[in-house]
């Protein structure tokens, strides 16, 4: 019996020990692999070298976890029959009125012994490794790489490879981690408390921040605010006295031949200095044009290298679409409208397809809807009648 005890506890160490390992080493991420590393701690390149070829730790811990389990079985199985014939020899014993063979006996024992493998040497130890796999990290690595090696110097490692890349292939090996994960991670993290709800919003712009097109962020050209260059400073400012926007394109001969802008500070110094007759052209300044289907990543790579603040957008004809500001990259980003003591239109673009929509209606390229007695004429003769 005691053996029989014995083999079955040997079986189920090897096989709790199989699925801790497991479980720390699928649980370990790169990002704790790199941190380690920084931190200068010696298993952070073993924890490297074994996630970058999981193939051998897996097959270390596959086939050490089979051995346990096949080798456990059989001997705990021979024990079981040693043991019932040490108890009961050759002589039937009943127990609750049923026969209790050796057969019986053996079917026991292995029933128990299957319980204790799932609870004892698959659950538990699975769960622990889950949770604590920090903790874990250093014992893992250093067990790991003496299995690979023990197995390795058997022979059996180069053969159990030679399978699983049958199967597998040498097919290469991409990112654990893509944009959809970050962007789960990122809401996740919000939900437990890490990030605020604007970190998380910065964030998941920011992982999309290559989708978005300059189109998708500019003002429109129907309610650009422009002006002609040969304007004098003294003529715009009586014409716009609050003035919202601190830099105005201006266009030489019509709006389509956009030349340049001028800065509101600018026309503000020169009526100040009594130039008020100098041309709005005499002030102003070359502006960067880009076109409607740049990234907002090249556009802001530009701004920055130029200290621009200001582009001029264009279609694939060259002819002008819009504007985009260093206010509008940053809104993108944050997720939300910059809006100022001037401001009074969050939203250029729905501006512009109000405008749109009004001129289309007037001039009859969309109908307008009809009111109540236009679509029953009948009830309208009926009440003048009365």
């Amino acid at each position: 019996m005691g053996l029989l005890v014995f083999y079955a506890l040997i079986s189920i160490f090897f096989s709790f020990l199989c699925s801790i390992l497991e479980a720390v080493l699928l649980s370990i991420t790169p990002t704790f692999v790199n941190v380690k590393k920084r931190e200068g701690k010696s298993y952070a390149d073993t924890l490297e070298s074994l996630k970058n070829d999981v193939d051998k730790p897996l097959i270390a811990i596959l086939t050490l976890n089979t051995i346990a389990h096949t080798v456990g079985a059989i001997l705990v199985g021979v024990q079981a029959k040693v043991a019932y014939a040490g108890l009961y020899g050759s002589e039937k014993h009943r127990i609750f009125g049923i026969d209790f063979t050796e057969d019986l006996m053996v079917g026991v024992v292995s029933t128990l012994m299957t319980i204790l493998i799932l609870v004892a040497s698959e659950i538990i130890p699975k769960t622990i490794g889950a949770t604590y796999w920090r903790q874990l990290a250093n014992f893992t690595a250093k067990s790991l790489k003496a299995m690979v090696i023990a197995l390795k110097y058997t022979g059996l490692l180069w053969l159990l490879q030679l399978f699983t890349r049958l199967v597998g292939g040498k097919g290469h090996q991409g990112s654990v981690l893509s944009r959809e994960d970050f962007t789960v991670m990122t809401d996740l993290a919000h939900e437990e408390g890490v990030f605020e709800k604007s970190e998380s919003r910065i964030i998941k712009n920011l992982l999309r921040f290559d989708e978005v097109l300059i189109k998708d962020i500019m003002t429109p050209r129907s309610v650009m605010k422009i002006a002609s260059e040969n304007s004098t400073v003294q003529t715009f400012f009586e014409e716009n006295p609050k003035l919202r926007f601190s830099r105005i394109p201006v266009f030489h001969e019509t709006p389509d031949n956009i030349s340049g802008f001028v800065l509101k500070d600018n026309v503000y110094e020169e009526i100040i200095n009594d130039n008020g007759e100098m041309s709005l052209a005499e002030i102003k300044r070359d502006i960067l044009i880009t076109r409607r289907n740049t990234p907002i990543p090249k556009l802001f790579d530009i701004l920055i290298a130029k200290r621009e603040q200001i582009a001029l957008v264009v279609d694939e004809y060259g002819s002008v679409s819009g504007l985009v500001t260093m206010e509008d990259v940053i809104e993108t980003l944050l997720g939300l409208e910059i809006m100022d003591e001037t401001d009074n239109v969050a939203d250029l673009q729905v501006l512009a397809r109000k405008k749109w929509e009004n001129k289309a209606k007037e001039s009859g390229v969309i109908e307008q809807p009809q009111t109540a007695a236009e679509k029953n004429p009948s009830a309208k003769t009926k009440t003048k009648k009365e």
